[in-house]
């Protein structure tokens, strides 16, 4: 990339990790800013977890664990079953050396530290040099009505694997919520924001439902993309597809570009969607078509390096 091309993601979990990595194969770390969904924060063992900050920030200090996508490479959960000793909450899966992690960002919150100065702290302590920035500094928490009653993402995703019947997502916090210092002009001053292959109702709403945040990708004069996370109309991991039929939508690439309405310009889908390029076309949105199954770091960069030169930017 030419100097001062500067590439901003828009991210939830392991679904943007698996781009991060492909394009961190084809554009100078340090010409990338992540904003990442803090929506599904939560409080473990009385320990301050952010599992999208942290799987983003392990996928781009090249310690993620390569199968699952979250945790780091190699680790163990001797602590979290000795902890199964006293709590029934070992259904989310705390690694012992992923604890160090937590354990650090809970005593620096409670010193009085802002989430986006601890999550530099700790990207810096992990040798990344992408700039990861959460989402807001204020509480956010994505909670979801079921038929079952109210569950915070994690019991809804992890716990029950997302299968209460939705009836509603609320992103509770959000509208009091102002953007992280540094992401209101990542958004405006990138030369290509990209939303990631992320839920666009779990990752990526919880981000624009922060006003700030929606209101700079409005208002920005640069090129705003997404990747679909839908591959021949279905999630390849997650319950997107299910939750779109239950929140009544067609899981397709008109249903993703939908939800970015009105500042996306194109949309990134599947050669198995090409289908749906006139449909997009007719809506107002360009269709870039390539292989958006990330299932090696080699697919990842190849569509990251297509992007990136249908934009002009590579």
């Amino acid at each position: 990339m030419a100097d001062r091309r500067t590439v901003t993601v828009l991210a939830g979990g392991v679904g943007a990790a698996k781009f991060l990595r492909g394009l961190l194969r084809v554009a100078e770390p340090t010409a990338i800013t992540v904003v990442v969904n803090t929506g599904d924060d939560e409080r473990f063992f009385g320990l301050a977890v952010s599992p999208d900050l942290d799987t983003i920030t392990y996928t781009a200090a090249g310690v993620a664990h390569p199968r699952r996508g979250w945790g780091l490479r190699d680790d163990s959960f001797r602590c979290l079953e000795a902890l199964g000793r006293f709590y029934d909450a070992t259904w989310f899966h705390l690694g012992d050396v992923d604890l160090a992690t937590h354990v650090y960002r809970t005593q620096r919150l409670a010193a009085g530290a802002r989430l986006s100065t601890v999550t530099t702290e700790i990207r810096r302590a992990f040798g990344v040099t992408v700039r990861i920035l959460p989402m807001t500094d204020d509480p956010v928490r994505t909670l979801i009505d079921t038929a079952s009653g109210t569950l915070p993402f994690q019991e809804y995703l992890v716990r029950r694997r997302a299968r209460p019947a939705v009836r509603r997502i609320r992103y509770r916090g959000a509208a009091r919520a102002r953007p992280a210092p540094g992401v209101v002009a990542a958004i405006r001053d990138a030369t290509v924001v990209v939303i990631a292959p992320s839920n666009p109702l779990l990752s990526i709403g919880p981000l624009l439902a922060v006003r700030g945040i929606r209101r700079a990708l409005e208002r920005r004069r640069g090129s705003t993309v997404a990747v679909s996370p839908l591959v021949g109309g279905r999630a390849p991991t997650g319950p997107l597809a299910r939750l779109l039929r239950r929140l009544g939508m067609r899981p397709s690439s008109l249903a993703i570009a939908d939800c970015y309405r009105p500042f996306l310009d194109a949309l990134v889908i599947d050669h198995r969607d090409r289908r749906d390029v006139p449909v997009l076309a007719a809506a107002g949105c360009r269709a870039i078509v390539a292989d958006t199954l990330f299932d090696s770091d080699r697919r990842a960069a190849v569509t990251a390096r297509r992007l990136l030169r249908t934009l002009g930017l590579a």
